[in-house]
């Protein structure tokens, strides 16, 4: 797979820490993250699995790989848009996600579209 060269793809993210479902105390902070797709291209295309690099305030470095998102490859028509939410259970209190969806378009030229590092961190756990 190459990087998004002739599809537009853009991937926003909005991080929320779960202190009801958080341990601090046991190094368990819970995390939801809504991601949107927007297809701003003029091709439809279809996610076909994603490939995410967690790194939390030790350095630990996880990659997660897995056929589409929670449980689905949305096929976005261009001007469309796909939103959904997932989580995290990290052992610190503040960690950055990135990585990138492969994805596929309707011609059948396969690409990548980048997802920006973004922060997961409690509340006033950054200034």
């Amino acid at each position: 797979m190459k990087p998004d060269q002739h599809h537009h793809i853009e991937v926003n993210a909005e991080a929320t820490y779960l202190p009801t479902q958080s341990l601090p105390q046991h190094d368990r902070y819970v995390f939801s993250y809504t991601i949107t797709l927007h297809n701003t291209g003029t091709t439809g295309v279809k996610l076909q699995s994603r490939h995410w690099i967690i790194t939390n305030a030790n350095g630990d470095v996880e990659e997660v790989h897995g056929e589409g998102v929670i449980g689905k490859k949305p096929h976005l028509q261009p001007g469309e848009r796909f939103t959904y939410t997932s989580g995290a259970v990290l052992a610190t209190p503040v960690a950055s996600m990135h990585g990138y969806y492969d994805m596929v378009a309707d011609n059948g030229d396969t690409f990548r579209a980048p997802i920006a590092p973004f922060t997961l961190a409690i509340p006033g756990c950054l200034h």
